[in-house]
């Protein structure tokens, strides 16, 4: 189930930890999975974000996105496409339909 909430880095924790008010800013490596930080006396210290390897953390907006972006591409272009046949169709509908047809069509109550 995706809950799509914000994901803690155990990280962040583990380096609070560590150095408490020394730290001056902390940025995620995504590559490496991890969460590096800029201490006040100029040296960098880094933590895994991961406690274990195999532990399921719930879902983000973010990591959908950058597991399923083929999927929702495509989708995208499917309805991108869908809009310019349907625009289309109503233009052509438009310049070849006879008048009298076209009020008829807008006139007629669907209910």
């Amino acid at each position: 189930m995706i809950t799509l909430q914000r994901r803690q880095l155990a990280g962040h924790d583990i380096l609070l930890a560590r150095h408490g008010n020394h730290i001056c800013s902390m940025r995620v490596d995504r590559s490496n999975d991890r969460v590096v930080a800029l201490l006040d006396d100029g040296s960098v210290d880094s933590a895994p974000n991961l406690i274990t390897p195999g532990i399921k953390l719930p879902e983000t907006v973010g990591s959908v996105l950058r597991e399923d972006w083929k999927l929702l591409t495509a989708w995208g272009g499917m309805a991108a496409a869908m809009a310019v046949l349907m625009t289309g169709a109503a233009v052509a509908l438009g310049t070849t339909a006879d008048p009298a047809t076209l009020e008829m069509l807008t006139a007629y109550t669907a209910y």
